[in-house]
């Protein structure tokens, strides 16, 4: 039976500045401050995770701030980089590590973002894993080892004490931002091999607990089907998060994906 706890991320990316990033987070806010049944994350640029999280903390939800992307260092001369240490300082909770975006359009390899995993689970921080196929890469049959490879490299001397504070984001490179999404029986089966890649690194009871959210384009009108899928355990969202009303609607998809789950249990 499933018994994981839905999670619900948005990833703003390079969007908003001061007002709207504000006025996004009320809005968010004003739709789920009272959702308990569900794990929800924020993740403004750097500059605005000051101003959002003054807003968390002043009107009382149990929404987490999160960071886009940290350094493997907690201090030093990496010019324009941050550390986890630093945004444990602002009070971000949870940092994104591997976005096909970091992998893919900034070219950071695997091993730097394994660093990066380490390096926030470390700093007591909560760490997202992204790992996922491009078109071609799936087109060619290679997305199981491709995912294979980036979970394997993503979580090498990741402890098993640690995995508590980690999730997955399964994230087809294919589906971010284009408006196509994986099939719910296709995120289903990418999920499921994910879990079993994790039983064979550490065990069963360890793959069963691990929480693995699906990213591609995610929207309120796809969202409930997804969820429901048995190892698709909530949503990083992109575009949609930006839109304070389409977030809260893909959250309450996962509210009703927690029910159902509490009901099979």
């Amino acid at each position: 039976m499933r018994e994981r706890r839905p999670y619900i991320g948005g990833n703003w990316k390079m969007f908003t500045d001061r007002n709207s990033a504000s006025h996004l987070a009320r809005g968010v806010i004003d739709g789920l401050a009272r959702e308990s049944s569900i794990d929800i994350a924020v993740f403004p640029p750097f500059p605005y995770l000051i101003t959002v999280g003054s807003i968390l903390r002043d009107r009382p939800s149990t929404i987490r701030l999160g960071a886009q992307d940290c350094w493997t260092k907690q201090e030093g001369a990496f010019t324009g980089e941050v550390s986890a240490h630093m945004l444990k300082d602002c009070d971000v909770r949870v940092v994104l590590a591997g976005h096909s975006e970091r992998r893919h359009v900034i070219g950071e390899p695997d091993s730097l973002i394994n660093q990066k995993v380490l390096a926030i689970l470390e700093d007591g921080l909560d760490c997202i894993l992204c790992v996922g196929e491009t078109l071609e890469q799936r087109e060619q049959g290679k997305a199981d080892d491709v995912n294979r490879e980036q979970l394997l490299k993503g979580l090498s001397f990741v402890r098993k004490e640690h995995l508590e504070r980690l999730t997955i984001a399964y994230e087809p490179v294919w589906a971010i931002g284009t408006g196509r999404t994986a099939l719910p029986h296709d995120a289903q089966d990418a999920h499921e091999k994910i879990r079993g890649l994790v039983a064979s690194l550490y065990d069963a009871e360890t793959a069963e607990t691990i929480r693995i959210m699906y990213g591609g384009s995610v929207k309120p009108g796809n969202a409930q089907e997804l969820f429901a899928q048995k190892d698709v355990d909530g949503g990083l969202i992109g575009g949609a998060s930006l839109v304070a009303a389409d977030f809260v609607a893909i959250a309450r998809a996962g509210v009703v994906s927690a029910g159902r789950s509490s009901a099979l249990g």
